[in-house]
């Protein structure tokens, strides 16, 4: 079956393009949720303005959204997890705590849906992709650590503050400072 794209589909295509597609994902899902009309001379005929339009639309969309890309982009997510001795985890983390955790950090409410992911099962970091808009696919960084360790998001930032606060320590060795110091950090 050819379908007109009336809206933009997820791994399918953009409004205006012709896809042929199976009966029954375009008649039972595309159709009757307004995503999609059957590819007649008619609708075909529309296809440019339908283009145009949504052209249009994708712009704005992608401009408001820039905002909420860039700030999921420098966010840094931690989960305690049990784990055995492999490094594998009991559970999984899911894609719902992913966004539950998004919600808490950054006040940006993110559905399960959206997050492009398959469920963690290991310790360590991983990257993942959440799907604002076809062309906003902002990457975060989750961080999976053993339950009853320290988190490791949090040594994080002040080691990336120590390569800039160094070179001015290092100046300072000469003088009576240096033995001060490593008494903060402890």
């Amino acid at each position: 079956m050819k379908v007109l794209l009336v809206k933009d589909v997820y791994k399918l295509g953009r409004a205006g393009d012709v896809k042929k597609v199976a009966d029954g994902y375009g008649r039972n899902f595309l159709i009757p949720q307004g995503m999609a009309v059957l590819a007649t001379e008619g609708a075909l005929k529309q296809a440019d303005r339908i283009r145009q339009k949504a052209t249009e639309r994708r712009a704005i969309v992608n401009e408001e959204m820039g905002v909420v890309a860039e700030a999921l982009s420098k966010i840094q997510l931690s989960f305690g997890a049990r784990a055995g001795e492999t490094g594998k985890l009991y559970g999984s983390i899911t894609s719902q705590d992913v966004a539950d955790q998004i919600q808490q950090k950054s006040g940006f409410t993110v559905k399960r849906q959206q997050i492009d992911m398959q469920p963690l099962r290991t310790l360590g970091e991983h990257t993942i992709r959440i799907r604002l808009t076809m062309d906003l696919i902002p990457e975060l960084t989750v961080v999976v650590f053993r339950e009853g360790e320290v988190e490791p998001s949090l040594p994080i930032e002040p080691e990336e503050a120590k390569p800039e606060a160094q070179p001015i320590e290092a100046e300072a060795l000469p003088t009576e400072e240096a033995p001060a110091e490593p008494a903060p950090e402890a």
